[in-house]
């Protein structure tokens, strides 16, 4: 019945129809047809992200191995490369420490050497064509040994070689010590000689005689009464001398005589002209002293200043600074052990320059360092430090040259001399301090004084000898080395000072020196 009906329709509408139902069966048929695709596209993209996945992992595992073998290569090729530096630099520090270790023992034997070639130098320059002729005949006997030798024994020339070289080379060193010790034995002996001989012309040409002066100074009083006039009424006199002066003025019963007391010469010596021009005058009351002690001190510093130009033109030293002319006139006042020390240090520069002369040194510089080299000596009682020291510090700043400043601070030997004349102040030092004379004592007195120094110092248990010298201010002590050990050698240097200190009177000071030698000797049979 439906096919008549659809026959019945009009044949348009029977096609769009037609068209119609096949379209929605195509579609359905299409939407079936992507799900499936849709499915199967699903299960394939979750196929092939397994598989990428799974690549992924074989990837990373490689590259983990091929990362840690080459991160092992690399730290290998490290770890060689650290062992062959780190040998490298323990080579270079081994190799640099013994080439120091060389160079200090080449060092201190280049020392050792060039001490003793100083004092050999031209004994061996004399002995050098000996040492040639014996040169040439040491080859020719090496040559005839080296044959003979080669015919004998039939050794190799290299075994002969060595054998004749052990052989020369003891021979060669027993006589380089032999003639090295023979030279310098010569050398000392020359020297010693000479130095004694240039030390008595020197004493021969100038032995002048010291003006003394004690450490007080006395004023002679008229009468009683005037003692009285310069104590003054409750003794405001005296108390504003010795304000004015600085000085102690002793008023005792001796009759005639005060006595002026002070440390600083130059004070002690204004002291003294003032105070006998008030008892010339015979006007003494405060305002008096004090213009009278002005015009002294005003007429001392003038004083000072002609004569230290007066020693300066005696020495025949010139250029000197004001302020070091003023030092030298100082010295005139002040005194050491009873001889003035600006008559000394005169003394002392023309010994210099007569010893330079018979050295064929700079002699205006020898009498320079003479004459200037106890000018500490002006304001030690001022300043803190020895003498020496004081007036290498004052020279240092007049620019004096350094000759000079080294005679200046090492002429008792508390520095080491690094010049010439520093020996030859030192020795003209000694020589016009130490002989009989030169000072206020006799010549029994000072033999007796070394004497009780060196009978003290050998009076320990362990000293072998002890001498003295520079005047008695020093010491030496040679003591027993198996009997005295390191440590206990400065307690005996010291205990020897103290004994000195508490059973002698001297001036300034003494120094022990201890010597601790120990020597083995052995016989070859």
């Amino acid at each position: 019945m439906g096919l008549p009906v659809m026959a019945a329709l009009p044949t348009p509408f029977a096609v769009i129809l037609g068209l119609a139902i096949g379209f929605v069966a195509a579609y359905a048929v299409l939407i079936v047809m992507g799900k499936k695709q849709l499915v199967a596209a699903k299960h394939q993209a979750e196929r092939i992200i397994a598989e990428a996945k799974s690549q992924a992992d074989v990837i990373v595992k490689e590259a983990n191995v091929d990362a840690k073998a080459q991160f092992i290569e690399k730290l290998e090729q490290f770890e060689k490369q650290s062992s062959k530096v780190r040998d490298e630099l323990k080579e270079a520090e081994r190799k640099l420490e013994k080439r120091g270790d060389n160079l200090d023992k080449k060092l201190d034997t280049l020392s050792t050497k060039e001490k003793m070639l100083e004092q050999g130098a031209q004994r061996l320059e004399k002995r050098e064509t000996e040492l040639t002729q014996k040169e040439n005949e040491l080859t020719e006997v090496l040559s005839q040994e080296r044959e003979q030798l080669l015919r004998i024994s039939g050794m190799g020339i290299e075994d002969a070689k060595a054998l004749l070289l052990n052989r020369v080379k003891d021979e060669v060193e027993h006589d380089a010590a032999e003639m090295i010790d023979r030279t310098l034995t010569e050398a000392r002996e020359s020297a010693t000689e000479k130095s004694r001989e240039i030390i008595v012309t020197a004493i021969q040409r100038y032995a002048t005689e010291h003006s003394s002066a004690s450490t007080v100074s006395t004023v002679d009083i008229p009468s009683d009464d005037m003692k009285g006039r310069v104590i003054g009424r409750e003794g405001r006199n005296i108390r504003a001398f010795e304000k004015a002066t600085g000085v102690d003025v002793i008023v005792d019963d001796t009759p005639g005589v005060v006595v002026v007391s002070a440390f600083d010469p130059v004070r002690r010596e204004i002291a003294r002209q003032s105070l006998e021009t008030l008892i010339q005058d015979g006007r003494i009351h405060p305002t008096r002293i004090e213009d009278i002690v002005r015009e002294k001190s005003e007429a001392v510093a003038r004083e000072i200043t002609e004569r230290g130009k007066k020693a300066a033109i005696e020495a025949n030293v010139g250029g000197l600074n004001r302020k070091q002319i003023d030092l030298l006139g100082r010295l005139s006042y002040r005194t050491s052990y009873g001889q003035n020390v600006l008559a000394h240090s005169i003394e002392v520069a023309y010994l210099s320059q007569i010893m330079a002369d018979e050295l064929g040194l700079d002699s205006t510089l020898a009498r320079r360092c003479g004459l200037l080299h106890d000018i500490g000596k002006a304001v030690d009682h001022e300043v803190e430090g020895g003498h020496p020291q004081i007036g290498a510090d004052i020279c240092r700043r007049f620019n004096e040259r350094p000759e000079v400043v080294n005679a200046i601070a090492a002429h008792h030997g508390d520095i080491e001399a690094t010049s010439l004349y520093t020996p030859l102040v030192a020795a003209a030092d000694a020589v016009s301090a130490s002989r009989p004379g030169g000072r206020r004592e006799s010549l029994e007195r000072y033999i007796k004084r070394l004497e009780q120094l060196e009978g003290i110092a050998t009076a320990f248990n362990g000293v072998k000898q002890a001498y003295a010298i520079q005047a008695g201010r020093e010491v030496r002590v040679i003591v027993d080395a198996n009997r005295i050990d390191d440590a206990s050698a400065s307690k005996t240097a010291y205990e020897i000072a103290k004994r000195i200190e508490e059973e002698m009177t001297y001036p300034g000071e003494v120094k022990v020196t201890l010597i601790r030698e120990l020597r083995a000797t052995e016989y070859a049979r």
